[in-house]
């Protein structure tokens, strides 16, 4: 008989509030420093969160996320990972730019980039497709080196929303219903049949 490897779960968050995001700016693969309420967020989640059983962090390699993950690790005290792969979608040129900019500027360009779904792709960027690819293969890859661990995840919102509407079989159109909830820690799990949503919104952070 084949020796069968236990289940992996994830709790994916968000990173807490940035300047960026404050300020209503679009960060892509920049960052902003967490603002002094972000940094409470993290407080707080990491005490939250102490009560979870989780066996280690992983994180994006980028600041915001590794500053949310260190804060919240006070309380955890856990062992950490970064990796490059959970980073958020690289928005290209309308990075470091206000949403509210460019719909202003090109309002009818940007209603067709948003009817493209998966294919969505800001110029000179990365698209939802690519980040959801590379997004799930690092979850897939963190199930077989610690099989049977309940892993934090500290990622990004653009990568949180490719895992669930990807494993969801959503079209990411904007017409579809609301899947995700802000603020909220949503649950992964990884076994013998692949990558498959447990639980959404399962958490109010």
């Amino acid at each position: 008989m084949l020796d069968r490897k236990p289940p992996t779960r994830f709790g994916l968050i968000r990173h807490a509030q940035t300047v960026w995001n404050q300020d209503k700016m679009i960060q892509g693969q920049k960052d902003s420093p967490l603002t002094t309420a972000g940094q409470e967020q993290s407080r707080t989640w990491g005490a939250q969160l102490a009560g979870l059983a989780f066996d280690r962090i992983l994180t994006s390699d980028l600041g915001r996320t590794i500053a949310t993950a260190n804060l919240i690790n006070r309380s955890l005290k856990l062992p950490m990972e970064e990796t490059p792969q959970l980073r958020e979608l690289d928005w290209g040129l309308w990075t470091g730019r206000r949403i509210l900019d460019i719909k202003n500027e090109i309002p009818h360009e940007l209603k067709r980039l948003e009817q493209a779904g998966w294919q969505f792709c800001p110029p000179g960027g990365e698209s939802r497709r690519a980040a959801w690819l590379r997004s799930r293969k690092a979850l897939e890859e963190a199930s077989r080196r610690w099989p049977g661990e309940t892993i934090l995840t500290v990622t990004h919102n653009g990568v949180i929303k490719c895992l669930l509407y990807g494993l969801a079989d959503r079209k990411y159109l904007p017409q579809e219903p609301a899947l995700i909830k802000p603020r909220h820690l949503h649950w992964l799990v990884a076994g013998e049949t692949g990558l498959a949503i447990e639980q959404v919104n399962a958490i109010e952070l």
